[in-house]
């Protein structure tokens, strides 16, 4: 069911697109292999949840014969973008200071049927014992300005590791297909167009963003009386 998995990165592959990125870090190997064994836990939590969730939609279709989750999305954040957000935060380029600071590593997004869907989705996932939630934003009731809605959690679970347990955050965006249509039209227009050109299309975006709310509401409505 998940769309994307990123394949590990090794301590190599990151000095390389380390040196390309433009960013003056200056990590040493010793500290890029620290980063390299945690993007693999990272990952493996990311893995984690991803299986949490689909079968948690296995049984809720037997259950009730009906399937909330559509399809997930796996990424996560390359290096470059990781010791760049680092940078801006004026932390040091050590891997001791990510837990407390930094949330969004590893990340899946949820791709809904309808918007009961989505609190569906975050209530099954939630109630699990090993799975604490750490953040949460409701862009859905509360969309942003700009039109966008969504669900943004941040949960934590164990990685069981060789060397112990390591409780890792993973960030996780629940949105109906509408929503995430819109949002990568959105995401298009602000990092992919000219600022003048996206400006021209926010308050369409705006008002097409409710349109499609409504609309789903209607169709949600309709698989109600189902």
């Amino acid at each position: 069911m998940i769309n994307q998995r990123a394949s590990t990165i090794n301590v190599n592959q990151m000095r390389d697109m380390l040196s390309t990125s433009g960013l003056n870090i200056g990590v040493e190997v010793e500290e890029l292999t620290k980063f390299a064994r945690m993007y693999q836990t990272y990952e493996s939590a990311q893995h984690e949840i991803a299986t949490k969730l689909e079968n948690l939609d296995a049984e809720f279709q037997m259950n009730y014969n009906h399937n909330p989750i559509h399809h997930l999305e796996g990424r996560m954040k390359d290096p470059q973008s990781l010791f760049g957000k680092l940078q801006r935060k004026n932390l040091p380029m050590t891997v001791d200071i990510i837990p407390d600071n930094i949330f969004d590593i590893a990340g899946i997004r949820v791709i809904t049927n309808y918007i009961d869907d989505i609190y569906t989705v975050e209530r099954l996932l939630v109630a699990q014992d090993d799975v604490t939630l750490l953040k949460r934003k409701d862009y859905v009731e509360n969309p942003k300005p700009s039109g966008y809605r969504s669900l943004h959690l941040v949960v934590e679970i164990p990685v069981f590791r060789s060397t112990g347990v390591e409780r890792v955050p993973v960030e996780i965006q629940i949105r109906t297909i509408g929503m995430d249509m819109w949002a990568s039209l959105e995401h298009k227009l602000r990092y992919k167009t000219d600022a003048e050109r996206a400006d021209e299309f926010a308050d369409n975006l705006i008002g097409y963003a409710n349109e499609l709310n409504q609309i789903e509401q209607n169709f949600q409505n309709i698989h109600r009386e189902l």
